[in-house]
Order: C-alpha cells, then sequence, then structure tokens
C-alpha cells in the first residue's frame, strides 16, 4: 500500500496528451508575442495570418485535387497542420482545455498510441468530411476541435460500453454529444454558421469507430465475431 503523503491529489495526465497541449500551447504563444511585438518585428503581426494561409484547411484546395487528380505534398499536410493553428487566443485555449479534459479519461483506458492514433485520425477524418460536403469559398478550417470531438467519440464508445455492462440505457452515452451539437446550433442562429461544425461531425463519428479497433482489446473482439458469424 502506498503512503497517503506519497499519492498525487491530482491524477497524472496521460503523456501523449501533455505533449499535444504543450504544442498546441507553445505555438498560441509564438503567435502572441509577434503580435505584441515581442518577437519577430514587425513582420511578426502577421505570422497568425500567414500561418492559416499555409497550413490551414480548405475545401476550395481540396475540390482542386479531386477535380485535377494531383495530391501536392503541401496541401496534404493540411490534413494535419491544421490542427496546431488556432485563429484566436480563445480559440487556442477552449480546445487545449477540452484536450485536456477529454484526453485524459480517453488516455487512461486506451493506450499511448491508440490515443494519438484516435485523435490524429479524427482531425483528418474530420477535415475530409469538411471538405467532401461543405460549400465552396467556406472559410479555412483551423484548430484541434475534430480531434477533440474524436476523444469525444472515444469517450462515448467507453461510456456506450460500460452502460451496457451495466444493462442500462446505451443511447444515454451520447448524451454529451448531443449536448455539445446543441450548444452549436444555437450559437448559429444567433451568430451565424458555416461549415465547420461538419468537421467536428465528423472528427466524432470516426472516433466513436475507430474506438472499436483502438480500444484495448477491441480488435481482437472484432475478429472473434466476425468468426463465431
Amino acid at each position: 500500500m502506498s503512503s497517503p503523503e506519497n499519492i498525487s491529489p491530482v491524477n497524472p495526465l496521460p503523456p501523449v496528451i501533455v505533449a499535444l497541449f504543450l504544442l498546441l500551447l507553445g505555438i498560441e504563444l509564438v503567435f502572441q508575442m509577434g503580435a505584441r511585438g515581442l518577437a519577430g518585428g514587425p513582420g511578426a503581426i502577421g505570422w497568425r495570418s500567414s500561418a492559416i494561409q499555409t497550413h490551414g484547411f480548405n475545401a476550395d484546395i481540396m475540390g482542386w485535387m479531386l477535380q485535377n487528380g494531383q495530391y501536392p505534398r503541401e496541401h496534404l499536410m493540411r490534413f494535419v497542420s491544421y490542427i496546431f493553428v488556432h485563429g484566436t487566443f480563445t480559440h487556442a485555449a477552449f480546445a487545449g482545455a477540452m484536450l485536456l479534459a477529454l484526453g485524459k479519461f480517453v488516455g487512461e483506458v486506451f493506450s499511448q498510441w491508440a490515443t494519438l492514433a484516435l485523435f490524429l485520425a479524427s482531425s483528418i477524418g474530420g477535415a475530409l468530411i469538411y471538405g467532401l460536403l461543405s460549400a465552396q469559398g467556406q472559410p479555412w478550417l483551423v484548430g484541434a476541435f475534430p480531434g477533440v470531438y474524436g476523444l469525444i467519440g472515444g469517450f462515448t464508445y467507453l461510456m456506450w460500453l460500460k452502460l451496457g455492462q451495466m444493462g442500462a440505457q446505451q443511447a444515454r452515452a451520447f448524451s454529451l454529444i448531443g449536448f455539445l451539437l446543441a450548444l452549436q446550433l444555437i450559437f448559429g442562429l444567433l451568430f451565424g454558421s458555416n461549415g465547420e461544425w461538419l468537421a467536428d461531425v465528423g472528427g466524432f463519428a470516426f472516433g466513436f469507430l475507430l474506438s472499436f479497433f483502438l480500444a484495448p482489446g477491441g480488435w481482437a473482439k472484432i475478429r472473434a465475431r466476425i468468426r463465431r458469424h
């Protein structure tokens, strides 16, 4: 038994989530320093805008790639690089806070590599849905929210399993995503909306479905079911 004096009052965060958070935070701090003239000189004021143009994801670019059958590396990398660029400090702060909260829960059950794969694959999937379904002329897609929604998908999967084991109504597992989508609908009605919600929903869907494979023993369970049928 551990001595009470040696027990931390706060459970440690999964290292992969800490690393992602520090990366997001570091990039945002660079933008903040540049905007305040603390680094980079006068040109640093435009660092954020330049990063959005260079690393953000855009449905028009994806449409161009599909139409021409060309997939330059500098455009393919946008499926991942957009995660680490945010539109404002508030945008980055909310995304970082949700990353820590959801990442802690999922990362305590999933392996480190599975947690990272879930976050990145959901981000890519969210961008893919955004590029395929949103109308042309939509704003740049930036920020970690599609990946965070993928973690919400992982969280929902774990709650879905737990409720099933308890014999409870498994539909209750989708309460969180339902609440968040309702908030997005309200804000969209009040302040206007764009297609970014498609990336969030896509990230959630990818996260939930991928959890069947990435959760501990998930692939083995699926193979066992296939063999039984």
